[in-house]
């Protein structure tokens, strides 16, 4: 089973190269450009790990981090 990593960065063309790189290494990965559909993607992909951007449009990353943290069913 592959390991599920969420990648949320807005300049898309450093979002496909991350994502590139960590499919050929074998993981399963959803990018994002914003944040704004950050926290339902985390809670349906239940991801492994989040790759997240500080710097976002609409949410921050300092935000959808908090949100991220507090939400029980992407916390398990």
């Amino acid at each position: 089973m592959k390991k599920k990593i969420l990648v949320i960065e807005d300049e898309k063309k450093l979002a496909k190269i991350i994502k590139n790189f960590l499919e050929k290494n074998n993981f399963e990965v959803v990018d994002l450009y914003d944040g704004e559909d950050a926290i339902i993607t985390a809670e349906t992909f239940n991801p492994n790990l989040i790759l997240l951007d500080w710097m976002l449009p609409g949410l921050s990353g300092l935000e959808i981090c908090r949100q991220i943290r507090s939400n029980k069913s992407i916390n398990k």
